[in-house]
């Protein structure tokens, strides 16, 4: 983040907003919403501001800029068209380390005015860091129509019963899935209908109901497909269940794109394992998510792809059924189907595969352990996981069992995310190239007829990152 987002309390603080047009008068009208005392330094207002002056009392000094403006000042805003005046503001703010905003001239900014959603108390900022205020705009827009006006009303509500829930739950994890529990219900609904009265009810019956159950609680698992890297491939239910946890487990497969849609405060266990090195046995997780669940807590289990198609799901959880541990299944969007889609690979096409196979390219003792005879059935395409390190001796053995040495196969290379790379060739030649090119985990192979339509619908091309 090149700007940390931050609230300030303006109310009865001074601020200084040096130019007179109508941009100034702008940065006046937002600032008296927040209660700040506003002086103006101008050689003239323009009308909009001779207004804001009349209706608000704003203090104006009429003349140019002086460095004593500055004198016990909160906040500065320089509004003129004079890019030297403005420069000069920013350096004599700078140094006297009072928060600066130069309209329109970020690299003169110590903060930005982000677009802003005011449901008041809840007030949601949307920034770019100055690089496309039109962008953040747009978003601000589409976010103005997903948060009703009513959760003004609902925010003051639940202020209300702070102190008593306070009172009631001992600890802030039990307070904490208090609110996320009635917040998950039917209450927001009735306030934004009107009714409060109906959802003070509600909240007063939940908290009888919970006084004598608190102690008892038990923790839920949550296991979670995090998806092939791509955060935009998240489903809804997997976001959701993130911002709930209080203890987060996850693997290496699993982006920083993505860890960073967990709940900022959520513990987090890294649990990942590489080949031939295993930071924490399976055996160790299972056990882990039952400990921490027994103890109150809602465990996020994230892994990369999906839980239940190479990624052990099925082991993970069956130690939680027989201890009788409340659990829930979140399926991602396999490695397969995301990367093969990225990449502009289908997986099934008409005229080339009418059938898929998903399987792992792991070695036991140097060789894969796969049905060849299937695997090299005609109308197929083949998905290998986890296939770079045997990708040589998978290409020789597919080969040896009746697929030509000219069949077509491609390996992605992180995909979905912006460091995505495809290199397409044949099975007697993709080992080769692999090897040239440097190509790291995570990575999917593809083999089949499919390949060739890479060139053709490829519509996935990241600038990779350096």
């Amino acid at each position: 983040m090149n700007f940390l987002p931050v609230f300030l309390r303006l109310k009865h603080q001074p601020c200084l907003v040096v130019g007179g047009g109508e941009v100034a008068a702008r940065k006046v009208g937002l600032l008296g919403r927040t209660g700040a005392v506003i002086r103006v330094v101008a050689p003239q207002l323009c009308p909009a501001l001779q207004r804001l002056q009349l209706e608000q009392g704003i203090e104006w000094r009429q003349g140019q800029f002086r460095t004593q403006d500055l004198d016990g000042v909160t906040l500065v805003i320089a509004a003129t068209n004079d890019a030297g005046i403005n420069r000069q503001v920013s350096e004599l703010a700078g140094a006297r380390q009072i928060p600066v905003n130069v309209v329109d001239q970020p690299a003169l900014c110590s903060f930005i005015f982000p677009s802003i959603i005011d449901r008041s108390p809840v007030v949601v900022a949307v920034s770019t860091g100055g690089a496309s205020p039109v962008l953040a705009r747009l978003l601000r827009a589409r976010l103005e129509t997903l948060i009703p006006a009513g959760y003004g009303r609902l925010a003051h509500l639940l202020d209300s019963f702070r102190e008593t829930v306070k009172q009631r739950f001992s600890s802030g994890r039990e307070r904490r899935h208090f609110w996320e529990r009635i917040l998950s219900g039917s209450l927001p609904e009735q306030v934004f209908a009107g009714r409060e009265d109906r959802a003070m009810t509600m909240i007063r019956e939940a908290l009888d109901a919970d006084e004598s159950e608190s102690e008892a609680a038990t923790g839920e698992v949550f296991l979670v497909g995090a998806g092939p890297g791509d955060p935009d491939l998240l489903t809804f239910r997997a976001l959701r269940l993130m911002q709930m946890a209080d203890v987060v487990l996850h693997d290496r497969l699993v982006s920083d794109e993505i860890m960073d849609l967990v709940r900022r405060d959520a513990e987090r266990i890294y649990v990942g394992k590489k080949r031939d090195l295993h930071s924490v046995r399976q055996q160790e997780i299972s056990q882990m998510m039952v400990d921490l669940a027994r103890q109150g807590k809602r465990v996020l289990r994230l892994k990369g792809g999906d839980p239940f198609i190479f990624g052990r799901g099925g082991e993970e959880i069956e130690l939680l059924a027989r201890e009788d541990i409340p659990f829930q299944v979140v399926p991602g969007v396999t490695a397969a189907a995301g990367c093969a889609s990225y990449a502009g690979i289908p997986l099934t096409h008409r005229d080339y595969a009418q059938s898929v196979m998903f399987v792992t390219g792991h070695l036991k003792d140097g060789e894969p352990n796969l049905n060849w005879e299937r695997l090299t059935a005609p109308g197929q395409t083949i998905v290998i996981y986890m296939g770079l390190l045997g990708l040589p001796i998978l290409c020789r053995r597919l080969i040896e069992h009746g697929l030509a040495d000219e069949m077509p196969a491609a390996i992605v290379e992180q995909g979905t995310t912006v460091r995505q790379r495809v290199l397409t060739g044949t099975l007697a030649t993709l080992p080769e190239m692999v090897s040239q090119a440097e190509i790291h985990a995570p990575t999917l192979v593809i083999v089949g007829n499919v390949v060739k339509l890479h060139d053709t619908l490829n519509w996935f091309k990241p600038q990779r990152l350096k």
